[in-house]
């Protein structure tokens, strides 16, 4: 079968894996996470580039990949969380298999290989380790070595792949407010779980920034740390063993002030409330509010 893309491009093969990536207004990282698909061993693919209203260049710097598998989609209205890209990314799929990558992470050359071949051998939901790199903390190979995936624990998106059918049966991307206490991924995880394996692979195959450790990152939109670690990729002659090799040591090229919320004030403030609602037996955070705080922090709010 075939689909014909975008504009006056010529006529795509069906793809195997549909990538889908959420982005809102960070122009500048997406060379650098578009460049890490297209640098994949596994080229079977469509790349999704899907905008949350984006009103900032991101649609001219995916146009500039001039490669007929990356096509770009912005939504009308902005929802403030990847939950909607990602469903208006699934729902664009043409591929039976669908992984995500977020606009600021990175993947190595063998992720796709990797998940697809796990997949193939009978995980309905497949992800691999990936190095963390949170500001102001040693690098972190994630998840520890002896883990295993139980209903309500976090995976990053960027290291996950999934049979696109589960996603169909699960329902999709629920919002905030409609998670269950969790984070989307985290509840859309535990609802795919209970209708097919989730399998961890051994390969280190993808770099996570996570924003929520960045200050004001959407304010100040840098890439100098996507641009490193896609130099270091390329440069090197085993990636896997260059990046594994970098666990447990410093880290200096953060730009900005490290915290998972926004300033102590708001760190005490929560904590006295945490403790409050814990003697209520009432969540200490909800993801409503936990949401709220991360976008403050990321400079999206305020």
């Amino acid at each position: 079968m075939v689909d014909r893309a975008d504009g006056d491009r010529a006529p795509v093969p069906t793809p195997r894996v549909s990538v889908v990536m959420a982005t809102y207004n960070w122009a500048p990282v997406l060379p650098y996470s578009i460049a890490s698909v297209l640098d994949q061993e596994f080229t079977d693919f469509e790349l999704l580039v899907v905008g949350d209203a984006c009103t900032d260049e991101s649609g001219e710097v995916v146009a500039a990949s001039d490669d007929a598998r990356v096509r770009w989609y912005n939504l009308a209205a902005n929802h403030g969380h990847q939950w909607a890209p990602n469903n208006e990314g699934v729902r664009q799929a043409r591929g039976d298999i669908v992984a995500y990558l977020g606009h600021d992470d990175l993947w190595l050359p063998g992720h796709l290989t990797s998940l697809v071949a796990a997949i193939d051998a009978g995980a309905g939901v497949a992800h691999d380790p990936l190095l963390m790199v949170n500001t102001g903390e040693p690098l972190q190979v994630w998840p520890p070595t002896v883990w295993r995936y139980r209903p309500g624990a976090w995976i990053p998106p960027t290291s996950v792949a999934h049979r696109r059918e589960l996603i169909d049966t699960a329902g999709g991307w629920h919002s905030p407010d409609e998670s269950d206490g969790r984070d989307p991924e985290t509840d859309l995880w535990a609802r795919m779980a209970a209708l097919a394996e989730v399998r961890l692979g051994a390969r280190l195959t993808a770099i996570k920034l996570p924003a929520a450790t960045r200050h004001g990152v959407y304010r100040q939109r840098p890439h100098h740390e996507q641009r490193y670690w896609l130099e270091l990729i390329r440069d090197a002659p085993d990636p896997e063993g260059e990046v594994r090799g970098r666990a447990d040591t410093p880290y200096r090229h953060a730009s900005a002030r490290a915290s998972t919320w926004t300033s102590i004030w708001d760190r005490a403030r929560w904590s006295v409330r945490a403790r409050w609602r814990r003697r209520r037996g009432r969540p200490a955070v909800t993801s409503v509010e936990r949401h709220r705080l991360r976008r403050r922090f990321k400079g999206l709010d305020g």
